[in-house]
């Protein structure tokens, strides 16, 4: 029997409703919502009766699956009319490879966590029910709901929809514990998302106004046969991406991240780092590769992929000055994002290696960084804080999280056979067919700074010197350590993947032979040779990094305080830099100052360019 026979056969009942089988996604998430008054938060997150949330997110995995399963057996792209009505007067729905992708990895997060979060939102058999209760899992369906609609719309008003609905679930799940700080970092978080919508949706106007038309397929082949792109379409494109831009937190106008991750709970932190900031990264590839195909110009290209070298460099390197845990993971974040823009400068001669290459870091890093956030929040529930100096002996407390915590470091920073491996393999393929190989020399420096950090954490778990004993306040429970470490193991084992699954990123988009890519790059990818020349600069690091932890006998009773090394001296000028010119970037002077500049700088640059 054959992979594709073996992947049907389970499946072979939901895939024969073909493009009626897109409204279950739908579906699913709208009925928890609508329920979710009458049954309240004690039947929602547990109880006799059963976990009603649970059995939605597991009706809506493997509705996920016969999605992908059609999409890539099939060969072709679902579609489905609602009511009948075909475009312009009806909406349609469509998965393509790219969407069916999308859907699976926001199933199989959504439900890690929930299963993650049964144990932070219970409500105790003798205990009157809360508010977080109740409004988690609302919340969390209304996440669902929009990101699904994401994934499926295709037409640009939809997909406004679609984003207003995540808006405004993900920022209250930011503010959960109603405190001051929370509460102004999810306002932060809504305002600057709102400008970005404001962005978008004159974007969408100025398309409507000259097309009379906001379906995709549509507006492509309307655009596709113009000699030159009309001036509001120029502007349009500019003023969407940089509105997409601010929701996706790609530097600088990472604004709202940091503060909305400082204080929201980790199931929260799992889903904005994990899909919230996918989905309007996803709708930048819809509209430069589906709305607008051929119009991304080669200056235009470059200015993304300069923001996302941006973001790898200065992500990396703030996240080595944090304090915390989950600022660190935050910043870390802001770094990642930076790899999924390095696909537009390479897409333009090598599309099948950078869109793929660019879907397996949005699925190794959504593993990874949800992994990472809820261990940070099992840490800081175990010890009753998340500071890093004082993660001295957590590991003989929290073995399981932070052995899950460095699985997906080890993504992170690309080791094989990790999904993250294989994300810069296929990158730097690109890179070096293209003749751009300077975006390889960023991606290598973002992986050392990586495993720098990673080192400074693991180091401090490993060998540092509390300031208190390291005593479980509150053991975590059992499924949360194994959902953690199962989406770390996925991440890391992602590079394992049969390349012949990897022709579903390429269903629905001519042309594109994304399980070739794969095998191409992965040919001698692999090997003893090949994995000592990644290793050993790594081990460099460690070694560098490691020489600066304050050993246990540096800190003795009485000991001299060890003088600063002239390197010492001048890693902490940096790093003071650097701090200072990430607050800077944070205020709300300067953050508008760049919205206008990027507007600016990618009109011109599509100008020149058509």
């Amino acid at each position: 029997m054959d992979l594709a026979a073996l992947l049907v056969t389970p499946f072979a009942r939901l895939t024969e409703l073909g493009g009626l089988l897109l409204v279950i996604p739908l579906m699913l998430p709208v009925v928890g919502l609508l329920l979710a008054p009458l049954l309240r938060g004690r039947f929602l997150g547990g109880g006799l009766l059963g976990r009603f949330t649970l059995f939605l997110l597991l009706l809506g995995l493997v509705a996920a699956l016969a999605v992908a399963t059609a999409v890539l057996t099939g060969d072709e792209a679902l579609q489905y009319h609602l009511g009948g009505w075909l475009p312009p007067l009806g909406v349609a729905l469509k998965a393509d490879g790219l969407s069916a992708i999308m859907l699976l990895l926001s199933a199989v997060v959504i439900l890690a966590v929930g299963v993650y979060a049964q144990r932070e939102f219970r409500v105790p058999p003798d205990a009157s029910e809360t508010r977080a209760s109740l409004v988690f899992w609302m919340l969390l369906m209304g996440v669902w709901a929009g990101l699904n609609a994401a994934f499926l719309g295709q037409d640009l008003f939809t997909l406004f929809v679609a984003l207003e609905l995540l808006t405004f679930s993900a920022v209250p799940l930011v503010a959960l514990d109603g405190r001051a700080e929370t509460l102004a970092a999810a306002l932060r978080y809504l305002l600057f998302a709102l400008l970005g919508s404001v962005l978008y949706l004159l974007g969408a106007v100025l398309f409507y106004g000259t097309y009379a038309t906001l379906d995709i397929a549509l507006l492509a082949e309307r655009i596709s046969g113009a000699p030159t792109l009309p001036v509001p379409i120029i502007v349009a494109a500019a003023l969407m991406t940089v509105g997409l831009l601010a929701k996706t937190a790609l530097f600088p106008l990472h604004l709202w991240l940091p503060p909305a991750h400082a204080g929201a709970p980790p199931p929260a932190s799992a889903i904005l780092s994990a899909l919230v900031v996918k989905a309007s990264f996803f709708l930048i590839v819809r509209l430069w590769f589906d709305v607008m195909p051929g119009a991304l110009t080669p200056m235009t290209a470059q200015i993304l992929g300069a923001l996302g070298a941006g973001a790898i460099l200065f992500g990396n390197l703030v996240a080595l000055r944090q304090a915390r845990l989950k600022l660190l993971i935050a910043y870390s974040t802001v770094a990642q994002i930076g790899y999924l823009f390095l696909i537009f400068p390479l897409a333009a001669r090598a599309e099948s290696a950078a869109l793929t290459g660019g879907m397996l870091q949005v699925v190794a890093h959504a593993c990874a960084k949800a992994a990472m956030f809820m261990a940070a929040g099992l840490i800081a529930k175990a010890l009753g804080h998340d500071r890093i100096r004082d993660l001295g002996g957590s590991a003989r407390v929290l073995p399981i999280t932070l052995l899950a915590f460095g699985f997906a470091g080890l993504s992170l920073i690309g080791l094989q056979p990790s999904g993250g491996f294989l994300t810069k393999t296929l990158l730097t393929t690109a890179a070096d067919g293209t003749g751009q190989g300077w975006w390889g020399l960023v991606m290598q420096a973002g992986g050392l700074l990586t495993a720098a950090y990673l080192f400074w954490v693991l180091g401090h778990v490993l060998f540092g010197a509390p300031s208190t004993p390291a005593i479980a306040l509150k053991r975590p429970g059992r499924a949360q350590e194994l959902v953690v470490l199962a989406l770390a193991l996925g991440a890391l084992l992602l590079g394992l993947v049969p390349p012949a699954l990897f022709d579903l990123v390429g269903v629905g988009r001519a042309g594109l032979d994304a399980g070739t890519a794969v095998a191409t790059a992965m040919a001698g990818a692999f090997g003893w040779s090949k994995l000592w020349g990644d290793v050993w600069p790594l081990l460099v690091v460690g070694l560098l990094v490691l020489g600066m932890l304050p050993w246990p006998d540096r800190q003795a009773e009485g000991a001299a305080r060890p003088a600063a090394s002239v390197t010492g001296h001048w890693a902490a000028v940096l790093g003071t830099l650097l701090e200072r010119a990430d607050r800077g970037l944070r205020q709300w002077p300067v953050a508008g100052l760049s919205f206008l500049i990027l507007v600016l700088a990618l009109a011109t640059a599509i100008t020149i360019g058509s």
